[in-house]
C-alpha cells in the first residue's frame, strides 16, 4: 500500500484526480480534474486518447475537458476522429455554458460525450471498461479497467457502499480515494483511511493505492490508518 496525492484543489505540480490507464493498445484518460490535461500531455500526446471516464461531475473531477476541448480543437492537437467522452448526464452542457454556447453540438467534432450509466462497458483495443455506481453526493461512478487478465480500480469519489468492492474485486491495483478524516454527523458519501482500507480488504484487491486525501489528512497518517484494515 502506498499514497499518492490528488487533491481537491490543484497544486503547482499536483493537479486533481486523474489517472492514464494504458494496456491492449490503447489509452484512456480516468477522471479529468483541474489540471490533468496538462500532466496528460507529460505522458502521452491527447490527440491518441481513446477516450475519456469521467467519474463525476465535481470539479476536481470533471473540469479540464474544457481544456481538453481548446486544446484539441484549436492548439494544434487535432485527433483524427472525435474523442469519446463517458460521463454522466450534463457533461456537455456545462463545457458548452462556460462557453456560453446555448447547446453543445458544436463540441461533436472534437469530443464525442456519451452518457455513463451503472453497468456501462465500453471496449478499445484490448480495454475493457466497466461503471458501478456508488455512492456519493450526485451520480458517481467507479471504474473497472481490465486487459488480459490484469485489472485497475478506480474508486472516484464514493462513501462506504457494497457496490465499491465490485469494481475492486480481485484488482492487482485498486487506486482509492480517502477523503475524510472522520465521518460528520450522517455524511457517507467520502472514504476514511479506515473504510478505503477495509474495501480493498473485502474487495481481495493485490495492492491499494491510497489518493485524494483532503488537507486534514497527511499522506503518512491516511496511509497508517488504512494499514490497519489492509495490508500489502
Amino acid at each position: 500500500m502506498r499514497h499518492t496525492e490528488r487533491p481537491a484543489r490543484p497544486r503547482p505540480d499536483r493537479p486533481c484526480s486523474g489517472c492514464l490507464p494504458r494496456r491492449g493498445g490503447a489509452e484512456e484518460w480516468a477522471d479529468a480534474g483541474t489540471g490533468t490535461f496538462a500532466e496528460l500531455r507529460r505522458h502521452t500526446d491527447p490527440a491518441r486518447t481513446d477516450a475519456v471516464w469521467i467519474s463525476h461531475l465535481h470539479a476536481d473531477h470533471s473540469a479540464d475537458p474544457l481544456t481538453a476541448f481548446h486544446g484539441l480543437a484549436h492548439g494544434g492537437l487535432t485527433p483524427p476522429a472525435p474523442v469519446p467522452v463517458y460521463a454522466p448526464d450534463g457533461c456537455a452542457q456545462r463545457v458548452a455554458g462556460f462557453l456560453g454556447r446555448p447547446d453543445a453540438g458544436f463540441l461533436g467534432g472534437i469530443l464525442d460525450v456519451r452518457p455513463l450509466h451503472d453497468g456501462h462497458v465500453a471496449r478499445h483495443g484490448g480495454l475493457t471498461l466497466t461503471a458501478r455506481a456508488v455512492v456519493h453526493d450526485g451520480a458517481a461512478h467507479g471504474l473497472r479497467a481490465e486487459c488480459a487478465g490484469r485489472v485497475l480500480a478506480h474508486s472516484g469519489d464514493s462513501g462506504p457502499c457494497p457496490a465499491l468492492t465490485e469494481p475492486a474485486r480481485g484488482a492487482d491495483l485498486f487506486l482509492c480515494g480517502a477523503d475524510v478524516d472522520e465521518h460528520r454527523d450522517s455524511e457517507r458519501v467520502h472514504l476514511t483511511p479506515e473504510d478505503a482500507g477495509a474495501t480493498a480488504r473485502a474487495a481481495g484487491a493485490e495492492r491499494l493505492l491510497v489518493a485524494h486525501a483532503w488537507p486534514t489528512l497527511t499522506p503518512e497518517a491516511a496511509t497508517a490508518r488504512e494499514g490497519r484494515t489492509h495490508a500489502v
